[in-house]
């Protein structure tokens, strides 16, 4: 159960930029979530050319500055939207062919209490990648990670405000942050809060065993929140059966929630896999929902 009274304080965001579609998708949550929480925005573009070693030297100086000349350029018009909020934007070169050492760095330096990310989750030298390295940032990241994936449609939610969130829960351990988060994002936006277990497995037609275990689940949707929480919200239990990735994005679906919460399993090592299960929920989530994802780490 969690503690109650507990309210989420973000101070910085770290948003990362790749300039793409899902990237200025991104940018609204961001220029809300900063205004709601009085934060500073830290704006990046981590640079990743893929260039041969072997090439010739000069013609891969010139590339290189012409790489970071156009993306100067781009990061100027992210300067431009984040216009009267305290921010920074900045350009950098990765490492090798890794995001996350910069990404690293950048969290070490500024201390974001939340960093947003847009993917298209697709290959490309300048795109984040669903799956790899978005996949590494919020299994490693050690503050939350909201996420607007490739399935995240141009202007949904274009005033960046939630109206209905869902948390996902299967009770363990990495879920008590993650829960945190929902409820201090549900209260910052008076919005619904839906808390969902999802049960994996059929249905069962016979027997007590089933609907006693369902009213247990019941019960502990309801202690996950505080009782004063019912002063601004009407918490929705809600138990299904079936495929937990399926039935979480049905559930946002069919609910109109347009953020998804979940405690995802990761260390600041991470190097991979988690339990072929737990990473096929969170990655089938982030890749598929169609609307923004909130991961948090324990």
């Amino acid at each position: 159960m969690m503690t109650a009274g507990i309210n989420i304080q973000v101070k910085k965001i770290l948003y990362l930029t790749d300039f793409s579609q899902p990237s200025e998708a991104a940018l609204p949550f961001v220029v809300s979530m900063a205004r709601n929480y009085g934060a500073f925005v830290n704006a990046l573009h981590v640079l990743m050319p893929a260039l041969p070693a072997d090439g010739n030297p000069k013609l891969r100086e010139q590339t290189l500055a012409t790489v970071e000349e156009i993306a100067q350029v781009e990061m100027q018009k992210v300067d431009s939207q984040l216009a009267g909020l305290p921010h920074d934007a900045t350009v950098e070169w990765g490492t090798g062919t890794a995001v996350w050492p910069t990404v690293q760095k950048a969290i070490q330096q500024s201390r974001p209490g939340l960093i947003v990310v847009g993917t298209h989750g697709r290959t490309g030298t300048q795109k984040i990648l669903l799956g790899s390295v978005a996949e590494e940032i919020f299994r490693r990241s050690p503050v939350p990670v909201l996420t607007i994936g490739p399935s995240v449609s141009r202007g949904t939610h274009s005033d960046g405000r939630f109206r209905a969130v869902l948390f996902a829960t299967d009770f363990g351990s990495e879920s008590d942050i993650a829960a945190q988060y929902a409820m201090s994002l549900a209260e910052e936006n008076q919005a619904r809060l839906i808390l969902l277990h999802v049960i994996n497995g059929p249905r069962q037609g016979n027997g007590n065993s089933p609907m006693l275990s369902a009213a247990e689940v019941m019960h502990q949707l309801h202690e996950i929140v505080p009782p004063e929480a019912e002063l601004w919200c009407r918490p929705e239990p809600v138990v299904e059966y079936g495929n937990p990735a399926k039935m979480v994005l049905a559930a946002a679906r069919d609910r109109g929630a347009d953020l998804i919460v979940l405690g995802v399993h990761g260390s600041p090592n991470w190097r991979g896999p988690v339990s072929p299960l737990e990473r096929a929920i969170a990655h089938k989530v982030v890749a598929h929902s169609p609307c923004p994802v909130l991961t948090a780490r324990s």
